[in-house]
């Protein structure tokens, strides 16, 4: 090995030097205490932090159709399916009785704005809802939690699904199976009329059943129906007293109005709901009193009707939004397929607040059925 000697004046600045860089060193060390002493000498950057925990989906609540009831084995394995879409999402099935017969007779015996107050309670008491949740209606289930929506929203609904919903009510009642004794009875009690005063606090059907020939009679006696799609109020015109003037409940829109969606499923050989695009809310058209009748009569569609051109109950607001969804579905009254289920379910529920999702997530778009928009 050779040694080579160095001048003095080149030891002299060595001497000055490597102890104000040990220094610089040490003081950089005591700045961020978390680094070792090779990552302040190297300048490596510190380990990332813990991801924050991810939130869980929005919470859903479900309300059941007609003849069904919250624990049902078809309610049960449905529940479990979302929740195979959406692991972890908080699922509540609404219900009038705890007891499963009790709710099953509700759907057909009862006062409906009675029924929805009280699931408006329950509701509210539930701390998982508080913040929320998306609500998925089957059959009547749908137009009475759109009520629930347009009277309380209290915590609120983001996203109201219906499938094959009565939202302009129905115009006949469809037939019962031999040994449904309950759809039996509840059709041979509106027999003797659905617009008494007992059928219009008693039979659930007789408070969504619209008569197209006797549109007046509906108006002056029906006590649901009428009065969620904002179609019944009226008071003496202090200007003339021989008119009425209308009345809205101007809350009622407001409330539909700041929904983040609205999702209504047609199925397109439906004969139970009377007429089937009653789900999207279609209705027959009212005769004047010289028409001629027709058979069947003329279907009017949702954006022909009053109550969406007048924009009573917040619905045009929703739809010149384009948060209104008119999806077709295949099959007869609430025959749910996967392939009309499974998009709907991971396009409009089990989402989190949108202020936590990234952006890829927004940007992806799902296959849906066949959509009229």
């Amino acid at each position: 090995m050779r040694l080579v000697a160095l001048p003095w004046s080149l030891w002299a600045l060595l001497s000055i030097s490597i102890p104000s860089i040990s220094a610089s060193r040490s003081e950089n060390a005591r700045i961020d205490p978390t680094f070792s002493r090779s990552e302040a000498e190297w300048g490596n950057p510190p380990p990332p932090p813990d991801p924050l925990p991810v939130p869980p989906p929005r919470p859903l609540v479900i309300w059941h159709g007609l003849g069904d009831q919250y624990a049902s084995p078809g309610m049960l394995d449905f529940i479990g399916l979302i929740k195979q879409v959406h692991p972890g999402i908080f699922i509540h099935s609404v219900r009038l009785s705890d007891e499963p017969s009790s709710d099953q007779r509700a759907g057909w015996f009862g006062n409906v704005n009675e029924q929805i107050a009280q699931v408006a309670e329950q509701i509210s008491s539930i701390p998982e809802l508080e913040s929320g949740f998306d609500a998925m209606g089957f059959s009547q289930g749908g137009q009475f939690l759109r009520a629930y929506v347009e009277r309380y929203n209290n915590p609120p609904v983001r996203n109201l699904i219906t499938f094959g919903s009565q939202h302009m009510g129905i115009s006949d009642l469809p037939g019962c199976k031999p040994t449904d004794f309950l759809c039996r009875a509840a059709k041979n009690a509106a027999g003797a009329g659905v617009y008494t005063e007992w059928a219009q606090h008693h039979l659930v059907q007789a408070q969504y059943f619209r008569d197209h020939k006797h549109y007046d009679s509906y108006l002056r006696s029906n006590r649901f129906l009428a009065d969620i799609n904002n179609e019944a109020r009226e008071e003496p015109d202090p200007d003339n007293r021989a008119s009425k003037q209308a009345l809205k409940n101007t809350t009622y829109a407001t409330n539909l109005a700041s929904l983040d969606n609205f999702v209504m499923v047609l199925f397109n050989q439906d004969q139970t709901v009377i007429p089937k695009e009653s789900a999207w809310f279609g209705s027959y058209e009212i005769p004047s009193d010289d028409d001629g009748t027709t058979d069947p009569p003329a279907i009017i569609h949702m954006r022909r009707q009053p109550l969406y051109k007048e924009d009573w109950i917040g619905l045009r607001t929703l739809d010149e939004q384009e948060k209104v969804f008119m999806v077709v579905c295949n099959g007869e009254h609430m025959r749910l397929e996967e392939a009309c289920w499974l998009p709907i379910v991971e396009r409009w529920t089990g989402d989190v607040d949108m202020d936590e999702v990234n952006e890829e997530d927004t940007k992806r778009v799902l296959e849906l059925p066949s959509l009229l928009i």
